[in-house]
């Protein structure tokens, strides 16, 4: 390079007589412009940077005002700052877009995207809801209809008003009905025919193909007191740190299970698939007993320390249970029971992809063929347990249960042909009127999980919805490959029976 340089520097010195006036005048001219241009350049330079450079934010914080509400439960009249940053919508560049699992939001409204959703619709999915809540100019109004199992109308309700602090003034007006109890129960086949009335919208947390209930995000993403299950934002940091203190390598090569078998017939069956003085099916199976567990003060029940062994099974309860995602989140395999309900994100999962599928009708020798297989290939059954938990921490963190709820009701909102107004009976809802009165791990948890500061950002980019055959395909992939699944355990138990023989 710098002999290149002396070379034209000579070529340069050669062309030109410096004897002559007019070339010295002439090169001083030059000279001089060069120096100008450049510092013209540099300057409108620096100043393209400092215009392209972005401004630090101020970050706005909404307090938790209880000085207002001590005796009152009443909420502050001016609930937001009066200046609120604007959510920057994000550059072509940089669009962040939406998991698969968003996907469907659409699948879920279908059943009213031809006719819209009336009042009355809305009114006649009261029959089994907990509970009605309106929502006006970002302020929450909530009509009680029948207090929930334990504490899952409170979080549920608290998850919403963190909505309303991280996107504030953006939420649309909206009127739901919602039922906390697991399974679902508006039947599709109610309403077929041509002169069937349109279901009635009613949102819960589970839904199966049978149903038109509208799956939303679980109580205990924000916490559940009852059983010391931290708020989820807090919870998947516990138990990524947990599958740090064990390699999968390392860990117990059987499946592990443990939890409360008196829901379901289905988990009593499991508890026959523990091992036996007669047989061992590669199962440690254990009974959560919660009374024990209260008064020992949850000695025995933390999430982040049962990630011990290469295999954990998921199986349903009454309907579907909130375990999954501690499941899926473990570096552990999931085995999971072939199930009958879906929640907000498990429709996008994938078998051997995201986890190994058990015949719900055979589960002993389901889960022992899944155990030797892995446990004959390390390498491919750790990445099925890593995968699943990269879906975990990339896909389900609480940045995307906000997005999903957002565009969840968005979407619904959007259905609505008439103007949503407070119900009579109804009262208004705010993190203040819950948590400063809150006692104990429900006050805990609502201030782990409280929004404090207003997203600088808008919400991802929600996917359009699937065509019909793109569908079709999806589930028919699915089926292909647990049918493989099927196919090699067959002729894993053939093998057995023909050793024994």
């Amino acid at each position: 390079m710098q002999g290149s340089y002396r070379r034209l520097a000579e070529s340069f010195r050669h062309q030109c007589n410096w004897n002559k006036p007019h070339t010295r005048y002439t090169f001083a001219f030059f000279t001089c412009l060069l120096v100008v241009g450049a510092y013209l350049s540099t300057s409108i330079l620096d100043i393209s940077v400092s215009v392209n450079k972005e401004l630090p934010t101020k970050i706005i914080e909404i307090p938790l005002d209880c000085s207002s509400t001590n005796q009152t439960k009443t909420c502050p009249a001016n609930y937001y700052p009066s200046a609120l940053p604007t959510i920057r919508p994000r550059s072509s560049s940089i669009l962040l877009s939406c998991p698969h699992y968003f996907h469907w939001i659409h699948e879920d409204l279908r059943p009213w995207k031809d006719t819209g959703i009336t009042e009355e619709m809305v009114v006649r999915a009261n029959r089994t809801a907990n509970f009605r809540l309106v929502i006006l100019n970002g302020r929450a109004y909530l009509e009680t209809y029948v207090k929930s199992f334990q504490t899952r109308d409170v979080f549920t309700l608290w998850g919403i008003l963190q909505l309303l602090r991280r996107y504030p003034g953006k939420v649309p007006d909206l009127d739901l009905m919602f039922d906390c109890v697991d399974w679902p129960v508006i039947k599709s086949s109610d309403y077929q025919g041509l002169n069937a009335l349109k279901p009635p919208p009613l949102f819960r947390y589970c839904g199966n193909n049978q149903t038109f209930d509208i799956a939303f995000p679980d109580w205990s993403f924000w916490g559940w007191p009852e059983t010391n299950i931290k708020p989820w934002e807090q919870l998947m940091g516990d138990l990524n740190e947990g599958n740090k203190k064990l390699r999968w390598m390392d860990r117990e090569p059987y499946a592990f299970w443990k939890g409360n078998p008196k829901v379901a017939e289905k988990r009593v069956d499991l508890l026959k698939c523990n091992v036996s003085e007669k047989q061992d099916w590669n199962a440690r199976v254990y009974k959560q007993d919660w009374d024990k567990e209260i008064e020992e003060g949850f000695k025995q029940s933390d999430l982040a320390k049962q990630c011990t062994h290469r295999y954990k099974i998921y199986i349903e309860g009454s309907a579907w249970s909130v375990s999954e995602k501690y499941i899926l989140a473990c570096d552990s395999v999931t085995l999971l029971v072939t199930p009958d309900y879906y929640d907000f994100f498990t429709r996008s999962l994938v078998p051997m992809q995201h986890y190994w599928p058990i015949k719900a009708e055979d589960k002993c020798r389901s889960i022992k063929f899944a155990v030797d297989w892995g446990n004959n290939h390390k390498e491919k059954a750790q990445e099925l347990g890593t995968a699943a938990s990269s879906f975990v921490q990339n896909d389900l963190k609480m940045d995307f249960v906000y997005d999903y709820m957002f565009h969840l009701l968005s979407e619904y909102s959007k259905l609505l042909r008439y103007k949503p107004k407070i119900p009579p009976k109804a009262v208004e809802l705010c993190s203040e009127a819950m948590a400063c009165h809150a006692q104990g791990l429900e006050k805990t948890f609502m201030l782990d999980s409280m929004v404090k500061s207003p997203k600088e950002s808008s919400p991802c980019s929600m996917p359009s919805p699937l065509e019909p055959s793109a569908l079709k395909q999806l589930i028919e992939r699915k089926q292909a490959s647990i049918k493989q699944v099927e196919l090699g355990e067959q002729k894993y138990w053939e093998k057995v029976q023909d050793q024994q023989r």
